[in-house]
């Protein structure tokens, strides 16, 4: 256990990840629970430090990929969320008819966000004439004003971005980052000239959470969502899932199709080369603080956080040993070399309180600092700042190349945190046991266990489908992007198929 870890009452996070998780990410001062609305925690500076670094590698992709980001309203008034539930409503009967919803007409009925929106019906002593909602997502907010933007075919493709706060009326238990009532959010919207413009953008997106993925060192699972979990305002969707290390999977973003669905109704046009009128395609993509609960979750360990170094607010955390009567200046050799590493662009903190270096190693190791040098009189005189790494090992880094050093290692940090991380998401995948009939009815020939994610080849109908979850307990989170190499047999028909289908317990 080491330097009085039991006595700092540190929840086990193998035996009791349920408890570690809200414990680590106080203890690390992320956020603050304790505001008195329930599912509003307050961002503490560390847990905002690494949000907004967060943040900072969505902003350079959607540079890289030309979208501009804009800043809308918060208040979105009354008359467009029933423009939206129309809509809604109108697409999930279509859906289960089996007709084109250009077919029908939009319905008066209960749908989308309604009873989880919070209201605002008063200014001051005066009833609002328009009731307003705080927004739960932009889509009604955004597409008013797609028209008064988009002319002709040289405005598009428009490729729009904000990170903003939105809210959602949340009834079960609320947990940090992962379900909270006010969701630091990130959305961008799409509009094209054609479905397959629309759909390359969906391709462009999954890229973009290729590479934001990479650097947050997290595995994930990127699946088409099975029709009857698919947004109904969407074609499509495509939920980008994290893993947690108790096999629950954590939807960290996930990207919609709407082909022109939401252009009729809120009558997006274009004149087209031929100077017709035609709708737009669009898309989303979102992203939500759920990326840093999947960071907390699956890098941590028993002692705290482990922060990729690329959103680390401190990438090193510098300890200069304090005693008095030194013959040397540890903390003026820890400035200095604290401003050549912050020269060449890393995050650094020297820590030169007057305490048991056991208290410094506690305070960073909770808070996850990838690495640390330790500068004693010892060190100085080899040339060598001695570096304990929060993944493990210990080493001497020559003080002449100490930049250069402190990357490379870093480099390797993170390369752990993929190789870990990649190797727990191996354990956790595993395939499913045959179902088998009994007198008309499907039954499991084997267990399947909490912890896991099942995988399997189905081309099935919704009612075989059925018929698993029921067996399970599991839901479908739908087809894996990336179908099997090859064809294999149907788990409930035996017909070969490359369609990879995953099942999972969910946050």
């Amino acid at each position: 256990m080491g330097h009085g870890k039991a006595k700092r009452g540190i929840p086990s996070k193998a035996e009791n990840f349920n408890e570690w998780y809200p414990f680590i990410v106080e203890a690390a001062e992320l956020v603050d629970k304790r505001y008195p609305i329930k599912g509003m925690d307050v961002w503490r500076p560390y847990g905002w430090k690494t949000m907004k670094l967060i943040d900072g590698l969505t902003h350079a992709e959607m540079e890289r990929t030309n979208h501009e980001e804009v800043n809308f309203p918060l208040l979105i008034p009354e008359h467009l969320l029933e423009k939206e539930n129309a809509l809604v409503a109108r697409l999930k009967r279509a859906r289960e008819e089996g007709v084109d919803p250009d077919d029908l007409r939009d319905e008066e009925e209960e749908g989308g966000f309604k009873k989880e929106v919070y209201w605002v019906k008063h200014a001051g002593e005066n009833d609002l004439d328009v009731p307003m909602f705080l927004r739960p997502t932009s889509e009604t907010a955004m597409y008013t004003m797609f028209p008064l933007w988009i002319r002709s075919h040289k405005d598009l493709p428009l490729k729009i971005y904000q990170t903003v706060n939105t809210f959602r009326y949340e009834t079960k238990q609320t947990r940090s980052f992962i379900r909270v009532r006010e969701i630091h959010f990130f959305e961008a919207h799409t509009a094209h000239v054609d479905e397959a413009d629309a759909t390359r953008q969906i391709e462009e997106d999954l890229d973009i959470v290729d590479r934001i993925m990479h650097d947050l060192c997290l595995p994930i699972i990127k699946a088409k969502r099975p029709v009857w979990d698919t947004f109904p305002g969407a074609w499509y969707t495509i939920g980008i899932d994290a893993v947690m290390p108790n096999g629950r999977t954590l939807q960290v973003a996930s990207c919609h199709h709407y082909r022109d669905q939401w252009a009729k109704a809120f009558d997006v046009t274009y004149e087209d080369l031929d100077a017709k009128q035609a709708y737009c395609h669009q898309t989303t993509y979102g992203m939500s603080e759920r990326l840093l609960g999947a960071v907390v979750g699956m890098h941590g360990d028993e002692n705290g956080l482990i922060l990729p170094p690329k959103i680390a607010p401190f990438q090193v955390v510098i300890c200069p040993m304090i005693r008095k009567n030194l013959e040397v200046d540890t903390v003026a050799v820890a400035h200095e070399v604290a401003e050549q590493l912050r020269s060449r662009g890393l995050r650094v903190k020297v820590d030169d309180r007057d305490l048991h270096p056991g208290q410094k190693y506690y305070d960073w190791e909770i808070k996850g600092v990838p690495l640390r040098l330790d500068i004693g009189p010892r060190d100085i005189a080899q040339g060598t700042a001695f570096a304990a790494r929060r993944t493990g090992g210990k080493e001497p880094l020559p003080m002449d190349d100490i930049v250069d050093e402190c990357y490379r290692v870093l480099d390797e940090i993170s390369d752990e945190l993929r190789a870990r991380s990649t190797a727990h998401m191996g354990d956790v995948v595993q395939p499913l046991p045959p179902l088998v009939q009994h007198d008309g009815a499907w039954r499991l020939d084997g267990n399947v266990e909490d912890g896991h994610i099942y995988e399997l080849a189905f081309d099935g109908t919704d009612a075989h489908a059925e018929a698993i979850e029921r067996a399970t307990g599991f839901s479908f989170l739908g087809d894996d992007t990336n179908g099997f190499e090859s064809p294999r047999p149907c788990h409930m028909t035996g017909e070969p198929t490359t369609r990879r289908v995953l099942l999972a317990k969910s946050y």
